[in-house]
């Protein structure tokens, strides 16, 4: 049962954060691990196609392909955008090959606490108006 639109992305949304979450924690619990890069997830492009298609904000004036059949010429073209794993570079490695930086990892994974934080406050804000609505309407019986 779908709540609303915001909903699903929302904890969508919460998912991503939340593997990101781990990912920061992993690259820091393996500060002192010899050639250990760090990693991160980019998922910020799928939300966005992902908001895009649950709001209708899509205001393109293309066509799109017809596509019965999977040997169709042009197949996949639309399919939507994925979240990757990727080797965050960049950063100097030590001398032991590891490219960890401290200051970086915690400045991402204090980035991500509060967005994680304010997608939690909208969930529980969607919440208790439902459970408002659902409080009105058994006082009206």
């Amino acid at each position: 049962m779908e709540i609303s639109k915001a909903h699903s992305f929302m904890v969508s949304a919460l998912n991503s954060r939340a593997t990101r979450q781990k990912l920061i924690a992993s690259n820091i619990s393996n500060i002192d691990t010899p050639f250990y890069k760090p990693r991160d997830v980019a998922f910020e492009k799928a939300l966005s196609s992902e908001a895009k298609k649950l709001f209708d904000e899509d205001n393109s004036k293309e066509l799109g392909l017809a596509k019965t059949s999977g040997n169709h010429i042009g197949n996949g073209v639309d399919e939507p955008e994925k979240s990757t794993i990727f080797f965050r570079d960049g950063h100097g490695a030590r001398n032991d090959g590891n490219s960890v930086d401290l200051d970086v990892e915690t400045t991402e994974m204090s980035k991500n606490s509060i967005m994680f934080k304010a997608l939690v406050a909208g969930l529980r804000k969607e919440g208790n108006i439902f459970r408002s609505v659902i409080s009105a309407s058994e006082k009206t019986n």
